[in-house]
């Protein structure tokens, strides 16, 4: 019995176990189009390639498990910004790019284009599957390479002739592995005596920190980084941009390490004498590992998963090749057996300093009469979570509507906001993400209510998604903070500009609510605070895909004038 190419692939995807399939649905993917519905893979067809990407990457991000972005080649080149913010949080979406003809490549096939080299850059394997009999076997691989070691992106594209073309049933099966199942991927076991050598260092400290990446998420070890931190008593923070690990109620969680978001951060990095980096990279968010954000004095050291990690993170004092779960059982361990001597103090220090900031940040929020009846930011976000329920999931996106949202959530949650979970731009801070990850949250937890807060520069990015969430029946509240601008960078430039002024970064009054009332949702318009907290309630209540728009005035964010105030006109850096 023969299929075509495209069910071939549909069937090693369902071997897999993939549950999500995204997708604008076009003639090159036809054939596994069918395949996918003959398997009874859910496929949900979006307005937009870019989407369809950004919800592929949401939804993976929540399961820990690759989902499918497929796409035609034309809709490639949508899809590479989608492609990048996975990238960027090593985020595991398999895109399938339909492409031109195998037999009559390089002669100017239908919409050819050298997709394989346009994805090298922003995936860990990109490759074209030259005959339909390998498709089990390339899909197998880019399966492992996707989940292995430090997890990313990866993409195959499938020539058309192949995608149309027939071939036996059992293409492939002839050859090992002959199972091509989901296993669980290889994970780095520690050396004993590099892992003695740092538990040491560690144990001999008397002011550690933890500062997770992304790596613990994908590990699965988030709940481990969290119990370490509790028994040991050592402050936990987290690499901004990355995905959230712990709550921000827990008792071990301080905030984001970065000293101008969350400015008691500055007190733990440069008083701490061990700083254990779990998952993360030495990059720019962390200064390189450089001073002044790491003092000469403390003992830096990275415990990464993976070689790849550790060849980034070459300025580290110490490294360790180990699971993050691994190293944390370890350090576990020691609590255990008695062997971890240090006392509270340290965390308790931490703590109070974050309850000071706490306190000091919703004191500097300017009172109404100063705001002139005008809505700030910070309050806005601390409202619209004062309106949400525990384990409802909260998603930010934007420039200065995300800076603000991330130190309300540190707030909400020191006063005992336990949301579902979080989920902004990654490391590119790439704008227009919200809505599609929104759509994605609510997709992997239909029985939650899933909140965003977006700037309206973000929307205008990406708002169009939100077609899918009417589409899909998936009802998303979208709080818009609508300052009538691009306000991130308006700020940047009146204190870059000579003339202290900002340029080409308006817009006109939008009426957002109105828009999502026309497509069949429900919207209100918010000009004062007393009606934020119930206009939320009722869009939520309403279950319709709501927006709520708020007007609000620009207020720069501690990370923007921080930056902006030590930037040299000539340079970004």
């Amino acid at each position: 019995m023969t299929i075509r190419g495209g069910a071939l692939l549909a069937r090693a995807f369902q071997e897999k176990g993939v549950q999500q399939v995204f997708t604008l649905s076009g003639g090159f993917c036809n054939p596994a189009l069918e395949g996918f519905m003959e398997c009874q893979i859910p496929v949900i067809n979006s307005p937009h390639e870019q989407v369809a990407g950004h919800l592929a990457d949401g939804f993976t991000r929540i399961n820990r498990q690759p989902a499918v972005c497929l796409v035609g080649p034309e809709g490639f080149a949508n899809a590479i910004p989608a492609m990048m913010e996975a990238w960027g949080e090593r985020s595991p979406v398999i895109f399938i790019t339909g492409s031109s003809t195998l037999k009559r490549k390089g002669a100017g096939g239908f919409k050819e284009i050298d997709d394989v080299a346009i994805a090298s850059p922003l995936t860990k394997y990109s490759a074209e599957v030259t005959h339909g009999d390998r498709i089990p076997e390339f899909v197998d691989r880019a399966w492992k390479i996707a989940t292995g070691g430090y997890p990313g992106p990866v993409h195959l594209s499938i020539p058309v002739d192949i995608m149309f073309s027939s071939f036996e049933e059992l293409a492939g099966r002839d050859e090992r592995p002959f199972s091509h199942a989901k296993k669980s991927p290889p994970r780095a076991w520690p050396c004993p005596e590099d892992l003695e050598r740092i538990l040491s260092i560690i144990t001999n400290s008397s002011k550690p920190i933890l500062v997770g990446g992304h790596g613990v998420w994908w590990a699965g070890a988030e709940k481990k980084l969290e119990e370490a931190g509790s028994k040991l008593g050592i402050p936990v923070f987290n690499i901004p941009y990355h995905q959230k690990l712990l709550g921000e109620h827990s008792d071990a969680y301080m905030g984001l390490a970065d000293i101008h978001q969350y400015h008691p951060s500055e007190y733990a990095l440069h008083e701490s004498d061990a700083a254990i980096l779990i998952g993360a990279r030495l990059d720019n968010q962390m200064n390189f590992g450089n001073p002044p954000l790491f003092p000469q004095s403390t003992m830096l050291m990275c415990v990464n998963g993976s070689h790849e990690e550790l060849e980034l993170n070459r300025a580290a004092d110490e490294v360790l090749l180990s699971d993050p779960g691994a190293f944390l059982d370890a350090l576990l361990d020691l609590h255990e057996k008695g062997l971890w001597k240090n006392n509270r103090q340290w965390i308790d220090d931490n703590r109070q300093r974050r309850g000071q900031w706490v306190e000091q940040m919703i004191a500097d929020i300017p009172s109404d009469e100063e705001l002139q009846g005008q809505l700030h930011p910070l309050q806005v976000a601390l409202d619209v979570q004062e309106a949400m329920s525990d384990d409802d999931w909260l998603v930010i996106d934007g420039g200065n509507t995300h800076f603000w949202s991330e130190i309300a959530i540190n707030i909400a949650g020191w006063k005992g906001r336990k949301l579902g979970n979080i989920l902004h731009p990654g490391t590119f801070s790439m704008l227009g993400v919200g809505v599609s990850f929104s759509i994605a949250a609510k997709l992997a937890n239909r029985d939650r209510n899933v909140v965003l807060i977006s700037g309206d520069g973000a929307f205008l990015s990406g708002g169009l998604s939100v077609e899918a969430a009417f589409q899909e029946k998936l009802p998303i509240v979208v709080v818009i903070d609508n300052n009538g601008g691009l306000d991130c960078i308006s700020q940047q430039q009146e204190r870059l500009f000579a003339s202290e002024t900002h340029f080409a970064t308006d817009f006109r009054d939008i009426p957002f609510h109105t828009m999502f009332e026309g497509l069949g949702g429900y919207g209100e318009l918010v000009e004062s605070r007393d009606q934020l907290i119930p206009a939320v309630q009722r869009a939520i209540a309403s279950g319709k895909t709501a927006c709520v728009n708020v007007k609000t005035k620009g207020h720069i964010s501690p990370i923007v004038l921080a930056t902006t105030s030590k930037r040299d006109k000539a340079s970004i850096e």
